[in-house]
């Protein structure tokens, strides 16, 4: 096991690493910006190495700064969180040759899955069902003659990269040029890397993924999935475990395909594939990302997991002992919020000094945060402040104990998306989970009232 673990990464997935670590006895060392000096994950960490100035790209992507912090306080292994450099194959190579172990996939693994025209390559080749799609579009032409094969409208996706960067829904070959150009830009400066492709696009899909963990001996288990159609703009704002829209049937049916492909790759560590499920209830497999994600802890609440614990023991080469059972059998049901610092009726980040920050607790709630009352939320990074999580027996019971729990949530001298949440919890197709990725846009465009 390690002795000591750098946490290349801020807020609460830097506390959530931390707490992993601190379990499992291994001392951390907290990297930060100067803007994130007085932050709680430099707080708690055994050790902290300041790593630059506020922007990204002088602290928290500042690869010989994060390799120095490293090597002074003699850490022998990096955690990258989600975000930053966590699907960063050359970070993960610079760590192998400075004799630091890298926690996650092998930068092989990493490449074959994290490149999305490979990742569908692959899927292809595993049997994991795809919508119709292109390899890398050379110009608007080339792209206006695959989106013909395939047949409007179509979806230019970022070949690098997630997160909506890159993305234009395309319906007719006059916008393509325009759409094109424009995701190409997007494409390059948000991953250095142009390249776009394009997919048939669903109008009303429903997003689910599926969580996956393997280790270095050979075992691979799927830990079934998670409901995250409550997306804006391509972001999750809530997410759930397990799918109201899943059958027992299909769960069994991906399972075995996903097992098999990420066993055959070679993978190792955590990993989630994402599908959109169509109106008829098939699911086409869009994308894997290479890392723990976001909404992690939904599946850890209903599996009884530490998904960032197995992470860590699978990355120092330990064998891993979980059951094989296929898929795997929920406890009750989880669901999470996304609680950001943003104005409620333009979604524009809202950084500042929070005066006053009252989370809700009680049965069956988690919150995962790195801020307190007190603390000026930067506006360098990204606008999450915290996670709120619950776990109930039942779907239903779980949306009442949501509902609570935000009632209960306090934070005053800035605004948040409280109320946003409070509405989606009340809209007919939340409660009856018959949610799509354009419910948000429906209740957004009769415009979200008040502030959090």
């Amino acid at each position: 096991m390690f002795k000591k673990i750098l946490i290349a990464n801020r807020g609460e997935i830097a506390l959530r690493i931390l707490r992993a670590c601190r379990e499992l006895g291994i001392k951390t060392v907290a990297v930060h910006s100067e803007v994130d000096a007085r932050a709680l994950h430099v707080r708690f960490a055994d050790e902290a190495v300041c790593i630059g100035p506020a922007p990204a790209g002088k602290s928290y992507l500042n690869i010989p700064a994060i390799i120095s912090a490293a090597e002074i306080t003699a850490a022998d292994a990096i955690h990258p969180g989600y975000g930053f450099l966590s699907e960063n194959a050359e970070f993960a190579r610079i760590c192998a040759r400075c004799g630091i172990t890298f926690i996650g996939p092998k930068p092989e693994a990493m490449l074959a899955w994290g490149d999305k025209v490979k990742a569908r390559h692959n899927a292809e080749r595993f049997g994991l069902p795809l919508l119709a799609g292109s390899t890398v579009l050379e110009d608007a032409a080339h792209a206006a003659r695959e989106a013909n094969r395939i047949g409007y409208p179509i979806i230019l996706k970022a070949s690098g990269g997630g997160g909506g960067r890159g993305m234009r829904i395309v319906r007719s070959d006059e916008d393509m040029p325009d759409a094109f150009a424009s995701a190409r830009r997007e494409a390059e400066t948000g991953f250095k890397n142009p390249d776009v492709y394009c997919e048939k696009f669903v109008e009303r899909p429903r997003h689910i993924e599926f969580q996956v963990f393997a280790d270095q001996h050979g075992g691979v288990w799927t830990l079934g999935e998670r409901e995250c159609s409550l997306q804006r703009r391509h972001q999750k704002v809530i997410e759930e475990a397990p799918s109201p829209a899943m059958t027992p049937e299909k769960r069994q049916e991906m399972a075995e395909v996903i097992r098999r492909a990420v066993r055959e790759t070679g993978y190792t560590s955590l990993g989630t594939l994402e599908f959109l499920m169509d109106e008829r209830g098939s699911l086409y497999f869009l994308e894997m990302n290479t890392r723990v994600q976001v909404e992690h802890p939904v599946t850890e609440m209903v599996t009884g997991l530490d998904l960032v614990a197995l992470q860590i023991r699978a990355a120092a080469g330990e064998k891993i002992d979980l059951p094989d059972t296929r898929p795997w059998s929920f406890r009750g049901h989880a669901i999470e919020c996304r609680i950001n610092a943003e104005d409620p009726k333009t979604f524009a980040p809202w950084p500042g000094l929070i005066s006053e920050w009252h989370p809700p607790g009680g049965a069956g709630v988690r919150v995962d945060s790195g801020v307190y009352g007190g603390w000026r939320v930067p506006s360098d990074y990204d606008s999450l402040l915290a996670k709120l999580i619950v776990h109930a027996p039942t779907r239903a019971e779980a949306i009442v104990r949501m509902r609570r729990a935000l009632d209960e949530f306090i934070v005053a001298g800035i605004r948040t998306n409280i109320d946003l949440h409070k509405a989606l919890l009340a809209d007919a197709e939340v409660t009856q989970g018959t949610m799509t990725t354009r419910t948000i846009e429906r209740i957004t465009s009769r415009g979200p009232s008040g502030g959090g």
